[in-house]
């Protein structure tokens, strides 16, 4: 709860505008707004990446137990 109010208040207080450039695509969005989809963006790939480690080690114990 007290993460969700200080989000509010971080975009709150962050609201001019900057410009972005990715890739192909080119604007003008809040900074708040930016670093909010820079933030998920980053947690989405840290899902994926663990995910996919985890997977892998699974499979490695599985293995190594079917050996044995």
């Amino acid at each position: 709860m007290l993460a969700l109010v200080v989000l509010i208040v971080f975009m709150l207080q962050n609201t001019h505008r900057v410009e972005v450039s990715f890739l192909w695509m080119n604007g003008s969005v809040p900074l708040a707004l930016a670093l909010l989809i820079a933030g998920v963006g980053v947690g989405i790939v840290a899902m994926v990446v663990g995910t996919a480690r985890v997977t892998q080690l699974r499979r490695l114990v599985r293995d190594r137990r079917q050996r044995h």
